[in-house]
């Protein structure tokens, strides 16, 4: 996989900057956003982060937009009462469809959110032409359109609406099987098309990257934009909040412990405790 870079989603400019040492929340409908608390973790060793997966009530990406909004705001809410000022929404469909009422709703936090690499991948691709893997909701989107319009108008953009495949790779190692199978299904398209990158469009999908590049010609960029979300959260810390003491990783689950905690030590090679809540 060659790994490109993009700015995520704009942002809140009437938030103050967070204080030193200030807790940054992190959220997705499940494990997909650790591939995000992976990338925050590494620029930012020092911050105390909170990783709340709402995996009782996901995945986001098969469901309407009135229950991606009413989640987030939930989640977002109990974020804000454990005291974060910084918010990264490490979910494309949640970004796509909440993160304008969440500012509105939230004036005093800064939000980073999550949107699919299409205007560095439309700088990238030698044959103007590209594909965004997503998921449906995220597809369906007024700002993924107004994204393609904006960001990639001279290139064939060819959006793969990948239904079920993050909830398969939230399944974890139960999964697999299921998993190839979807892989076997939204990659063959790719393979006949005249393409040269690829976009993740989803936090789920880089943890299977290497199985979607073994089914692609070789030559093909992926990319993910889990680096470019966690430049932009160090942006907007305070300069201070950069040193201190090592940060705390805390991971909060609505769904079942046992499954984040193992994706856990996949993707962040730590055996970190997971706490189950109600929201």
């Amino acid at each position: 996989m060659t790994p490109l870079a993009d700015q995520p989603a704009p942002q809140d400019t009437t938030a103050a900057p967070p204080a030193a040492a200030s807790l940054i929340g992190v959220f997705d409908s499940g494990v997909g956003g650790l591939s995000v608390l992976r990338a925050l973790h590494r620029q930012l060793p020092h911050a105390p982060l909170l990783y709340v997966a709402d995996a009782g009530h996901a995945p986001y990406g098969d469901r309407d937009a009135a229950h991606v909004r009413e989640r987030s705001e939930r989640v977002v809410d109990h974020l804000v009462d454990q005291g974060a000022r910084l918010i990264v929404i490490a979910c494309n469909t949640a970004t796509a469809r909440a993160v304008d009422a969440l500012r509105a709703h939230h004036p005093g936090v800064a939000f980073v959110g999550v949107e699919p690499g299409v205007k560095p991948a439309a700088r990238a691709s030698a044959r103007h032409a590209i594909a965004v893997m997503a998921t449906p909701s995220t597809l369906a989107s007024a700002r993924y359109a107004d994204l393609v319009a904006r960001h990639a108008p001279d290139c064939r953009v060819h959006p793969v609406p990948c239904s079920g495949l993050a909830a398969a790779i939230e399944r974890g190692e139960a999964g697999s099987a299921e998993v190839d199978r979807l892989l076997d299904l939204y990659c063959a398209p790719l393979a006949a098309m005249d393409i040269d990158t690829v976009v993740l469009g989803c936090t789920h999908y880089p943890f299977v990257a290497e199985r979607i590049a073994a089914r692609l010609p070789p030559g093909i960029q992926l990319l993910d934009t889990a680096d470019a979300v966690a430049r932009r959260a160090v942006d907007l810390l305070a300069p201070q909040a950069a040193d201190g003491d090592a940060g705390s990783i805390v991971l909060q689950t609505t769904g079942e412990p046992e499954l984040l905690a193992r994706m856990a030590l996949i993707g962040l090679g730590q055996a970190l405790p997971v706490q189950r809540i109600q929201i």
